[in-house]
């Protein structure tokens, strides 16, 4: 006779706890670490980890650089909401790029050609990857991509990847689309060192979109033309036998911004000014500076409509299609040296 009343009892402790739960989640929106979880990891000297750093200063009244952070932040939102209709749960494939800081805690997506060797660099000072050095342009560039060196988020278990992507500052660079592949190109096809490249890459273009090539080309790989390689990056038959590889890989394939909330979206035009503020939110400006490259050797808009002035436009409009989210999803307008348009 008692079994009913025992029951009802449980029934209504379950109910309560349910209500409770749902209340605490109602009145608690932000992430954990904006929250004040205590948790020591993470955490810069005033006690805040760079999450709680970004979270407390949006309260208070905004410098022009947390305005255009913010702005950032939700163009890629609206973007996002707009453009993507399916949502999908990660996978730690997606979490390659992902680079995993957990003394300050940081997560960095790197992007190639948008000064990732700079950003690796400047990590393994703070994570004390880098042995001795403090300064960054120290470490050699072949070292900073050394893998095993910085880890990153797809090596940890799933309530470990879950944890810190609900607690850590999670930060990436971007930049215009064609400026970036047109500087992949330089760096990987123009340049006699990298042989790498030419025979992996080089000899098949060559071979799959040069009509008639030369013994030698096949052989070397090492004279890819701009034209030849927009060729290979529109045939649909390149994705299908593999993926892109990284250095012109789109940004959204490789950081997955409509699934994880980047708090800081950095961009090479700015590369400078964000990477101050990503290190001042870490609070670690006095620790490590963020180098500045060379502008001289950099790839500009202008060097980019020049190498675009070979590709007809009917090519050109196939590789906008390419890119197209990437320009979206990071508020680039299309370049004005298209034809097509």
């Amino acid at each position: 006779m008692r079994k009913p009343k025992v029951n009802r009892m449980v029934l209504a402790m379950c109910l309560w706890c349910f209500i409770m739960v749902i209340f605490y989640f109602h009145s608690n929106p932000k992430p954990a670490s904006a929250q004040g979880s205590g948790r020591s990891s993470g955490q810069g000297k005033s006690g805040r980890s760079p999450l709680q750093m970004l979270y407390d200063s949006d309260q208070l009244e905004q410098s022009a650089v947390q305005v255009t952070h913010q702005g950032r932040r939700e163009l890629l939102e609206d973007a996002c909401r707009s453009y993507t209709r399916k949502r999908r749960v990660l996978i730690p494939e997606d979490l390659k790029h992902i680079i995993v800081d957990d003394q300050h805690g940081l997560l960095y997506c790197y992007v190639p050609k948008v000064a990732c060797t700079n950003w690796k660099r400047v990590l393994m000072v703070l994570t004390g990857a880098a042995g001795p050095h403090r300064d960054p342009l120290a470490i050699p560039a072949n070292e900073a991509h050394v893998p095993g060196n910085l880890r990153t988020l797809s090596e940890y278990s799933t309530s470990q990847i879950n944890q810190r992507l609900r607690s850590y500052l999670k930060f990436v660079f971007v930049r215009e689309p064609f400026e970036r592949l047109v500087s992949a190109y330089r760096n990987k096809f123009t340049r006699s060192y990298n042989t790498a490249f030419h025979k992996r890459y080089g000899t098949k273009i060559i071979r799959q979109h040069r009509p008639d090539p030369q013994a030698e080309a096949l052989e070397r790989g090492d004279d890819v033309s701009f034209e030849e390689f927009v060729y290979y990056l529109v045939d649909p038959a390149t994705q299908r036998e593999e993926p892109f590889n990284e250095h012109w890989e789109r940004v959204h394939t490789l950081c997955h911004p409509c699934l994880i909330h980047y708090d800081v979206v950095g961009k090479y035009e700015t590369l400078e000014q964000d990477s101050r503020y990503v290190l001042q939110l870490a609070g670690v400006r006095g620790q490590v500076t963020f180098p500045t490259s060379a502008k001289s050797t950099r790839t500009t808009g202008d060097m980019a409509a020049q190498f675009f002035h070979s590709i007809s436009p009917f090519y050109q409009k196939k590789l906008y299609n390419l890119y197209h989210m990437d320009f979206l999803l990071f508020n680039y307008s299309t370049p004005e040296y298209l034809k097509f348009r």
